[in-house]
């Protein structure tokens, strides 16, 4: 349900002059909506400064925009077999790469656009365990919780999610049989022929420069139901990645502490001579356990090993996913009128323990953004100097999360007339109703290339960013001498890099007495929806050893006016047609781009800056399920929102 017109004007566009490119989609968009920078004569006189008359050749930096997800589950992970998905590895491939497959639920589904890139995460606990579990293996029925799971996945349906939830919560809270687990446990034969089974598949599908596969897994870490998860990324192929087996979390084997993870990576790079990282997500359901500023969850204090340690081996947060947005909490960020965005915080994972506002300052990225400043002043290093990015976490085996091409958290809530319905999780302390999933995110890689080795180096690198799902292109720079000539010149990104840092970076030493100058502008998805505004979101540790933040509004669309306080209050309007399932841009810009030199810089003060790009408001999911299957919309359901980018950030550090 797209737009069935596209709005024209005068004007040109970023992508036309190729500042970049858009993923492996070659378009010319000059001429559509109101285009909002214009080139000067002064900025013209000196266009080009490159190597070569070609613009073009001999340069070095990422001109590659590629679009991807480092979160998928297939039917390998336990709870999403027993959820119902019978997709693996191989047709998780097939459709990122763009093919149409059939889904679990026996659907034709295809992406609008091929991804770029896909890392299948799937759980490191119990691997194998579904497939055997599916057969009636006498060895698990002989366990009750074996019996009661393999009963609830043979009569399928709501009875194979109930399984899957109990499964679960069985796991949340450490009572996973351990003998039944020792089976599917590195060590056991089972466990190793499923890895290797992993490992040629990614290499059967990674095509280097059309699409790439990177090998990975999910290291599920759950505190009593408190979500500790992090996905560990190989820059590696089979050779190096095939000589280990995932690390997991039940003891003796495995641990949920995070340090033990850093030292399994450690002993891996060691051995192999490979390269690794790791990347937490939905620190929104951990109940104030994934970003600690005195002392972990198992009571050890905070101190210079810790910082350095989650420092190295932790560079990317995923900020947004389908268990709700990672952004920023309205309780924390009560000044910032886009906080609340696509908000979980009722609870921890499996809803065994209600949230408290005490907790919310932990769970955050930019509250851990700012924290970081505040560790780093005491240890010398900033735990959480990391970039953004958004994923799936989709437990179907496709990466699908567009609002009008939504297949859901599992194969229980693919499509259907009253997947609306159904509570994505429920108990005595709260309800996480089915239309509060989130379509959501999509992880942009800024690279030199579609290969495995370019794309895990710009995710190290953090020049990367995180949408809520659409395709837009962004680029974010900082320096000292930016100016509206260096925008207007039509090649932004030669000035971004000759004369400052892009986004995941940190501020070159200061020369004078300047305060820092940002370059920021974006491109709307091509067959997505106009935008609304840029901000430029600034943390900071102030001389009263207090950290403290203000949101910035720097471009806007439709000739907006932003106050001396920097904020635009004018609404960009609304165009959303519900009945419809529809919306039309004629409100809004294809692109949006500014120079802005902060006007509250303090040389002394340690500080983060950030874009967040924000389209005009368009349907939720659920409107499409609406209009499609003619049901009614439940009561107090959001049926609109406003779709994000959240760039990684750039950092400044006091001299």
């Amino acid at each position: 349900m797209r737009p069935s017109t596209i709005e024209r004007s005068e004007g040109h566009t970023l992508m036309n002059i190729h500042v970049a490119a858009a993923g492996t989609v070659a378009l010319d968009l000059a001429g559509i909506a109101t285009a909002q920078i214009s080139p000067s004569k002064e900025s013209l006189s000196n266009l080009y400064p490159g190597k070569a008359y070609s613009p073009y050749a001999e340069r070095a930096f990422p001109d590659h925009l590629l679009w991807g997800d480092t979160h998928l589950h297939t039917a390998l992970s336990v709870d999403a077999g027993l959820f119902g998905a019978r997709l693996g590895p191989e047709e998780a491939y097939r459709f990122a790469r763009g093919e149409q497959v059939t889904s679990s639920t026996g659907q034709p589904v295809k992406l609008d656009r091929p991804l770029d890139w896909l890392v299948v995460a799937d759980h490191s606990d119990g691997m194998g365990f579904i497939l055997d579990l599916a057969k009636g293996d006498p060895a698990i029925l002989a366990f009750d919780d074996g019996k009661r799971w393999y009963e609830g996945l043979q009569a399928g349906g709501e009875e194979s999610v109930n399984a899957a939830l109990d499964l679960i919560t069985t796991f949340a809270q450490g009572k996973f049989p351990p003998d039944l687990m020792a089976e599917y446990s590195p060590g056991s034969k089972r466990y190793q022929s499923v890895w290797e089974s992993v490992v040629k598949t990614a290499e059967a599908y990674n095509e280097p420069g059309r699409f790439t596969t990177l090998i990975g897994f999910e290291w599920t870490s759950l505190v009593k139901g408190n979500n500790l998860h992090r996905n560990v990324i190989f820059r590696d192929g089979g050779d190096k990645a095939g000589q280990v087996v995932p690390y997991t979390t039940q003891a003796p084997i495995g641990s949920t502490d995070p340090l033990d993870l850093y030292k399994w990576l450690e002993n891996y790079e060691a051995k192999t001579g490979g390269t690794a990282l790791a990347l937490a997500h939905n620190g929104n359901l951990s109940n104030g356990l994934m970003f600690p500023v005195d002392a972990q969850y198992t009571g050890r204090k905070i101190d210079a090993f810790y910082v350095e340690s989650r420092a190295r081996w932790e560079p990317l947060y995923e900020v947004t996913q389908i268990k709700g947005d990672g952004e920023v909490h309205p309780f924390l960020a009560p000044d910032d009128a886009l906080a609340d965005y696509e908000t979980w915080d009722k609870g921890n994972l499996d809803m065994t323990q209600a949230k408290t506002p005490d907790m919310l300052k932990f769970e955050y990225a930019r509250e851990a953004l700012k924290n970081g400043l505040l560790l780093e002043s005491r240890f010398g290093t900033n735990p959480y100097k990391f970039g953004m990015v958004g994923s799936t976490d989709s437990h179907t085996g496709l990466s699908a999360v567009d609002e009008d091409n939504f297949f859901g958290k599992h194969a229980g809530t693919e499509p259907s007339p009253t997947r609306m319905e159904h509570p994505f999780t429920k108990t005595e302390l709260g309800t996480v109703e089915g239309w509060e999933s989130v379509a959501s995110g999509r992880a942009a890689v800024w690279a030199t290339a579609n290969t495995r080795e370019a794309i895990f180096d710009a995710m190290a690198r953090k020049e990367v960013y995180a949408t809520t799902g659409p395709r837009m292109m962004v680029r974010f720079f900082g320096g000292w001498t930016f100016t509206d000539d260096d925008l207007n010149s039509r090649q932004p990104a030669f000035r971004g890099y000759e004369k400052g840092v892009p986004m995941g970076g940190d501020l070159p030493p200061r020369k004078g007495n300047g305060a820092p100058t940002f370059m920021v502008y974006a491109l709307r998805d091509p067959i997505g929806a106009n935008l609304d505004r840029i901000q430029v979101i600034k943390g900071w540790l102030g001389a009263d050893g207090k950290t403290h933040e203000k949101v910035y509004d720097v471009a806007v669309s439709d000739g907006r006016t932003i106050g001396p306080d920097g904020r635009c209050t004018t609404p960009v309007g609304d165009t959303v047609d519900i009945k419809a399932a529809n919306w039309t841009n004629t409100i809004g810009a294809a692109e949006l781009g500014t120079v802005w030199t902060d006007p509250d810089f303090n040389p002394g003060d340690r500080a983060v800056y950030y874009a967040r790009v924000v389209e005009i408001p368009t349907p939720r999911w659920i409107v499409y399920d609406a209009f499609r299957f003619g049901v009614e919309i439940p009561k107090g359901a959001k049926t609109e929102h406003q779709e994000r980018a959240y760039t990684s950030p750039i950092w400044y550090t006091p001299q």
